[in-house]
């Protein structure tokens, strides 16, 4: 059975940037909480519809919806193959409703990873990122800038700064997501489940630094071999 993992961590942390390289490299099934909000919103199903009322007026979408949508992705197929999660949970409320989902197909979570990042590296992330206002890819302008200027390599769309990432509003959502963060940390950390990885440096390093995590704590079950050493 595969591995099942949370990835946790600040804004700019690069959760979505590792999940990704746990797809491709370790075939791990990598689920954005982000990416299916807006396949569910595009494809116009009910739970979209429920996510979009909530979103069109800035409101937090509530757990138990949140919950929803996630595990209906949660196929047997995809968990056999094994899955890391970004983005999801974000809240006590959330971990507890995935834990009743895993425990009633008797696959419990693996693992809650998160992802430690200095504040300095962090305000430098955020402050040159960059987000397509079609599809929602992100880039950024010094380590990860696209092909043509301003225009997403995936769909052509235009790139825009989230006032969210903007230098100042950035050191509030720091700020912010440490309060927030700490009750969830405290679940996992309760449970045995949280381990710490330095998020630090460039993607390749951190990919390299999971995969040395993986091999400590014995997380062999991708079906994809890890790399040799």
């Amino acid at each position: 059975m595969g591995l099942r993992l949370v990835l946790l961590g600040p804004p700019g942390s690069g959760k979505g940037t590792l999940a990704q390289m746990l797809d491709e490299r370790l075939g791990l099934v990598h689920l954005s909480t982000g990416e299916l909000f807006r396949q569910e919103i595009s494809r116009r199903t009910a739970l979209g519809g429920r996510v979009s009322r909530y979103v069109s007026r800035g409101l937090l979408v509530p757990d138990a919806l949140v919950v929803r949508v996630m595990t209906s992705r949660l196929t047997p197929g995809r968990l056999r193959r094994g899955i890391v999660l970004d983005g999801f949970p974000r809240t006590v409320g959330q971990a507890e409703g995935l834990d009743r989902f895993l425990r009633r197909l008797r696959q419990p979570l693996g693992a809650a990873v998160y992802l430690a990042c200095s504040n300095a590296v962090l305000l430098a992330r955020l402050g040159g990122r960059q987000v397509c206002s079609r599809c929602g890819a992100i880039y950024h302008v010094r380590n990860l800038p696209p092909r043509r200027r301003g225009i997403c390599d995936r769909c052509h769309g235009k790139l825009v700064v989230r006032r969210d990432d903007r230098v100042a509003t950035v050191k509030k959502r720091l700020q912010v997501d440490t309060a927030q963060a700490k009750p969830l940390l405290d679940y996992y950390t309760s449970r045995r489940l949280l381990h710490r990885l330095n998020a630090n440096g460039s993607s390749e390093h951190v990919f390299k630094r999971a995969v040395g995590l993986f091999r400590r704590q014995g997380w062999d079950d991708p079906p994809t071999c890890l790399p040799r050493r």
